[in-house]
C-alpha cells in the first residue's frame, strides 16, 4: 500500500485568508502576550524562527501574528496614502499583521484561529505601510461580543498603540520614524485586508477573490 507523506501546510501560502464563515479570517498566531522573544515565520520554509529577544520592557498585550495569503505591497501602500494624504509610502513586504484580543491564557504558539476583524491601526514605520488589524474570537467571553474598535476599552487600545510605537525604540538611539496615522473600524479593516489579498494575488498568484 502506498502512503502519501503527511506534510504541514506553509502557514503563509498553504492556508486561505478567509474562514468558512465569510465574516471571519484565519489568523496564524506567532507570539503570546507572555512571550519574551519575538518569533516570525521563516518565509521560505514556513517554520517559526526566533527573530530576536524582546529588547525592552514592553510586551504585546494581545495574541499577535498574521493573516495567511496576504501581502503588504502596492495596494496596501496606495490605500495608506489615499487615507492619510501622505506620499512615497511603500508596503513593508510582509503578510498583514493581526492582533487578537483576549483575556485567556494561551499556553503555547504557533496556532491557527478564526477571528472577526473589528478595526485596526494605519501604522507607518520608516515610510512603510505596516497596518495592524485588530480582531476578536467570536466565542471569547470578554471580547467576543465586540464588532467595532470603538467597543474596546480605550485603555487597551492605548496600550496596543504604545507597544507598537515603542517596542523597537532603543533609549540610546534617535527616535524611529513610526506613527499611527489612523485608527479605523471594521469596515476599513476589511478594505485593508482585501487590498493585502490583491497584493498577494499579484505577487504570488492564487489566493482568494
Amino acid at each position: 500500500m502506498n502512503h502519501r507523506p503527511l506534510l504541514t501546510s506553509h502557514p503563509w501560502h498553504g492556508v486561505t485568508a478567509l474562514s468558512e464563515d465569510p465574516k471571519l479570517v484565519h489568523a496564524f498566531i506567532e507570539m503570546l502576550p507572555t512571550g519574551e522573544v519575538k518569533y516570525e515565520v521563516d518565509k521560505p520554509s514556513g517554520l517559526l524562527r526566533l527573530d530576536r529577544p524582546q529588547q525592552f520592557s514592553s510586551l504585546c498585550p494581545a495574541l499577535y501574528g498574521f493573516i495567511p495569503q496576504t501581502w503588504c505591497d502596492r495596494d496596501v501602500a496606495a490605500r495608506c496614502m489615499s487615507r492619510t494624504a501622505l506620499n512615497a509610502i511603500v508596503g513593508d513586504g510582509d503578510p498583514m499583521d493581526i492582533c487578537v484580543l483576549t483575556n485567556i491564557t494561551v499556553p503555547y504558539a504557533p496556532f491557527l484561529v478564526d477571528v472577526r476583524p473589528i478595526g485596526g491601526f494605519r501604522m507607518i514605520d520608516n515610510g512603510e505601510a505596516d497596518d495592524k488589524i485588530i480582531a476578536v474570537m467570536p466565542a471569547d467571553a470578554s471580547f467576543g461580543h465586540m464588532h467595532e474598535l470603538a467597543d474596546c476599552p480605550r485603555g487597551l487600545i492605548e496600550r496596543l498603540e504604545h507597544y507598537f510605537l515603542t517596542y523597537k525604540q532603543s533609549p540610546r538611539r534617535p527616535a524611529r520614524a513610526v506613527q499611527i496615522a489612523e485608527e479605523y473600524g471594521a469596515g476599513e479593516a476589511w478594505e485593508t485586508i482585501r487590498a493585502s489579498q490583491r497584493d498577494y494575488r499579484n505577487g504570488f498568484g492564487g489566493g482568494e477573490e
